[in-house]
């Protein structure tokens, strides 16, 4: 699907905040509201926009210990591979995971409460989950930037 500059304006609307009514849209796009309400759908049903979420205040929920952690394997297969994979997307702390070249095979985004916590998470699910060769920790010391916006204008 090939956006146009309105659809890229909505989208970046939309991802800034998706509660604005299609009335609230339509006056900042200078479109009708039907107008507005047809783009959301088509964008919806080319799977442009492919779900709507709440973000929270991870420190309001406890969960704002972020580690990256970075694992490897003890050997490459695709038996391995998908059986890593199976069990690491079973995991509640575990928000984003990542599978990459260079020295570790996988990244994964943690989010606990405190240090005690991603001892416990370690311990009792992430290495007892088999062929994990050594896994590395980074402990986020500040936060500088956290997005979930797309630019899309002037692409």
């Amino acid at each position: 699907m090939k956006l146009d500059s309105i659809d890229k304006k909505l989208l970046e609307l939309l991802q800034t905040d998706t509660k604005k009514t299609t009335k609230e849209l339509s006056l900042k796009l200078n479109l009708s509201v039907t107008a507005v309400y047809e783009r959301i759908k088509k964008l919806e049903r080319e799977q442009v926009i492919q779900k709507y979420v709440a973000l929270l205040d991870k420190s309001k929920i406890e969960k704002n210990f972020v580690v990256f952690c970075h694992v490897k394997l003890i050997q490459h297969n695709i038996d391995l591979i998908a059986q890593f994979e199976k069990e690491v997307v079973k995991l509640d702390e575990v928000l984003e995971c990542f599978h990459v070249s260079g020295d570790y095979d996988y990244i994964l985004k943690i989010y606990v409460k405190d240090m005690e916590a991603y001892r416990e998470f370690m311990v009792t699910k992430l290495t007892t989950i088999q062929h994990i060769g050594s896994t590395h920790s980074t402990f986020m010391i500040g936060e500088v930037k956290n997005t979930t916006v797309f630019r899309l204008q002037g692409n």
